[in-house]
């Protein structure tokens, strides 16, 4: 894999691809700066390399418009605060205006391009956009694992002009490092924990890991799909009725494979989805109608402790209840827990995907697992198994 620290960047222009598509409040404060702290060692490398870092990046959806709200102007004193160098802007990403400044740029200075998505040939994949988006470097860095699952021009035409000068930032580099953990390096036995609400947004990423992993615990909403499947009564639970018959598929093939599946044997059910709702624990395939299961059981979470604390590699994919409300959030909370107490234990643990990231972040746990992900849709298009466009665009 070609590193960044394969690269001495000693009198050079760094052109990195970085995701600070960042959240911001009324007005304009940076309200998570996790994305621009990702991006600090690699930028701190070719700086004390000697070199110089020209950085771009997306904000929102402009759609090929120029949006004062969407300007990466707003984000440039955070950035300037996070990194310890003070950041130069510049109101564009292409053209005369932007080649000056970037020329200018002396070594130890950093530049901070206008968002790329004011032009829709970023979106587009543009080759002439991405030719004059390399005219500004001498060396591309791609470290935007939230954008490597898509052909935009500053994430992967733009690695064409740089045959022999690209690599992968550390961001970049640990994302894949991760992947691979769990998908083929990983320490057995392996488990992967997929939640949220629907079956059919797991169905290709449960197929390509069950050659991969010894055990899958299934939570969430999806939970319901398995069990009415199996021909339990699931009361107003949500259901995909269409997916049941995939579902009783998935459960031969995990058996056909070896495979064990572990899928809640009761949950906290509620008279109404809201967070004041009267509540009682039943068995998960004895729910009556006017009820809903919104959080795994007693009995459920003792069973998947036992699982996770028995796991070398564990993958964490999506909440297991509705943890926005907070008397449905234990079962969520609880498996954060588990999987802190196993990799303490030396279980190696990935958490990835928007909901299970966002939980993560809520109820603290980002310091007690091996690696939270940066990318939603890139991280599951990789579980998947798909060869992301901007990181098979670095290894051409």
């Amino acid at each position: 894999m070609k590193t960044i620290d394969t690269i001495n960047f000693e009198g050079k222009k760094a052109l990195i691809r970085v995701d600070f598509n960042v959240p911001l409040d009324a007005d304009f404060n940076v309200t998570d700066t996790n994305r621009i702290e990702a991006a600090k060692p690699t930028i701190i490398k070719v700086l004390e390399d000697g070199g110089s870092a020209i950085l771009m990046s997306h904000l929102g959806r402009p759609k090929g418009q120029k949006n004062s709200d969407l300007s990466l102007k707003h984000i440039c004193d955070k950035v300037s605060d996070i990194i310890g160098v003070e950041v130069k802007f510049v109101e564009d990403c292409i053209g005369e205006e932007v080649e000056n400044a970037t020329s200018n740029l002396q070594s130890g200075e950093v530049l901070l391009l206008e968002n790329l998505r004011f032009h829709d040939e970023e979106e587009k994949g543009d080759e002439t956009f991405a030719k004059q988006l390399s005219k500004l470097g001498d060396v591309y860095i791609n470290d935007a694992f939230g954008t490597a699952h898509r052909a935009h021009a500053s994430t992967t035409i733009v690695a064409k002009f740089f045959p022999e000068n690209k690599c992968f930032g550390y961001l970049l580099a640990k994302e894949i490092e991760a992947i691979e953990k769990v998908m083929q390096t990983g320490e057995k036995p392996v488990l992967a924990i997929l939640g949220g609400a629907k079956v059919s947004s797991k169905i290709t990423i449960i197929e390509n890991i069950l050659d991969k992993v010894d055990h899958l615990i299934i939570g969430g909403g999806m939970t319901y799909t398995f069990v009415k499947a199996k021909g339990g009564e699931v009361g107003d639970s949500i259901c995909e009725d269409d997916k049941m018959e995939l579902a009783l598929d998935i459960l031969k093939q995990a058996k056909e494979k070896g495979v064990q599946v572990h899928i809640p044997v009761d949950v906290l059910a509620a008279d109404d989805f809201n967070n004041n709702a009267n509540t009682q624990v039943l068995d998960v395939d004895k729910i009556p109608s006017g009820w809903q299961g919104l959080d795994a059981g007693p009995k459920t979470l003792k069973n998947f402790k036992d699982v996770i604390l028995a796991s070398k590699t564990i993958l964490w994919n999506g909440p297991i209840g509705v943890f926005e409300m907070e008397n449905f959030a234990n079962g969520t909370i609880s498996l954060g827990n588990f999987i802190d107490q196993a990799t303490k234990n030396g279980a190696f643990s990935l958490v990835g995907g928007g909901d299970s990231v966002a939980a993560v972040k809520q109820f603290g746990f980002e310091d007690k697992v091996s690696y939270v992900s940066t990318g939603g849709g890139a991280m599951l298009e990789s579980l998947e198994g798909k060869t992301l466009p901007g990181i098979a665009a670095i290894l051409e």
